[in-house]
């Protein structure tokens, strides 16, 4: 197998530093996709008139959002300081939808520290005009854990609505078949169970999600340096079930670029913002590698291979200070 993979960025921050040059957005500026009409942005995601530069006047029927969730990527970031910001991004967001929208956020909720971020996250969402719709888990293979508790292996992923936006049920569906049996009925005169009723042999992934592998080194999708990339099939589902064809899905923290290659497979246009030009960077090239190559991200590789072959990183990585956190990445 191949084996040059970056190390993770944010706590390697001399190898950022060495990728920067090769990045060709800074802050503030926009690349614009003459293929799709995707738009990657050099954002803070809470900034107004940087998202409204973003959006150029375009409104989105879809949102996924994932934010840093992990409140150690913020120093000393607390909970409060951490709810007003996403009070600020959350409001920009709803300004780039249109009224018949679709608006969904992964969220983490830390059991060492009561859950959070995530129920003041869901108290916070109470003050804005949508409407809760699901409270769905996706459920890791791999996750952290001890003697003494049950392991973590979820990931939240909280939906909400504005208006009546468009739902596929049809995208719901798993490959996972169908096999428990009963839940009678009279249909017709005559007595059915569940199995004979079903449109399908598979089931529906329903608010529990079983069937999404997590991303590691040996999945082709693996985008090496970044640190909480989604898997492509969970963001395709989304994608799939609240949105048309040519409709317009917009990502503020945009990371290993998933939602922009999940679009870009899905004939959705995409505008998606990072703080940091490096994942800007990652985000465009993982578009143009699989245009090229048809591949989905760099398995145990990196994207800036070809200016940082094997061999070149692994200094700078040697030296930097163990456990060193980059605090400007979002």
């Amino acid at each position: 197998m191949h084996n040059n993979p970056l190390p993770r960025l944010d706590e390697q921050p001399e190898v950022r530093a060495r990728l920067l040059p090769f990045c060709r957005l800074t802050p503030g500026g926009v690349w614009n996709d003459a293929t799709s009409g995707h738009r990657v942005a050099c954002i803070d995601a809470a900034d107004p008139s940087a998202a409204a530069d973003l959006m150029d006047g375009k409104r989105a029927q879809l949102a996924i959002q994932d934010p840093p969730y992990n409140l150690v990527a913020f120093d000393t970031r607390g909970i409060r300081e951490y709810i007003e910001w996403s009070r600020a991004w959350v409001t920009n967001t709803l300004q780039a939808l249109e009224s018949d929208s679709s608006f969904y956020v992964w969220l983490g909720a830390d059991q060492r520290d009561h859950f959070q971020p995530l129920p003041d996250f869901m108290l916070l969402m109470r003050d804005f005009p949508v409407q809760a719709r699901s409270f769905i888990t996706a459920r890791n293979q791999r996750g952290y854990g001890t003697q003494k508790n049950w392991m973590a292996v979820r990931q939240e992923l909280l939906y909400y609505v504005r208006g009546t936006p468009a739902f596929n049920v049809e995208a719901e569906y798993t490959d996972i078949p169908k096999t428990l049996r009963g839940y009678y009925k009279d249909v017709g005169g005559e007595r059915t169970e569940n199995l004979q009723r079903g449109k399908r042999d598979t089931i529906r992934a329903g608010n529990v999600w079983l069937d999404i592998q997590q991303v590691f080194y040996r999945l082709q999708e693996n985008v090496s340096g970044c640190y909480a990339q989604k898997p492509l099939k969970s963001t395709d589902r989304i994608i799939r079930a609240s949105s048309r064809a040519g409709d317009l899905v917009i990502d503020f923290f945009a990371h290993s670029g998933t939602t922009l290659l999940a679009a870009e497979l899905a004939g959705r246009r995409c505008f998606t913002a990072d703080i940091d030009p490096v994942y800007c960077e990652i985000a465009i090239r993982r578009l143009e590698h699989f245009r090229v190559a048809g591949k989905t991200g760099w398995q145990n590789g990196h994207a800036f291979e070809k200016e940082m072959p094997a061999g070149r990183l692994s200094s700078f990585a040697d030296r930097a200070p163990e456990g060193t956190v980059q605090t400007t990445l979002f």
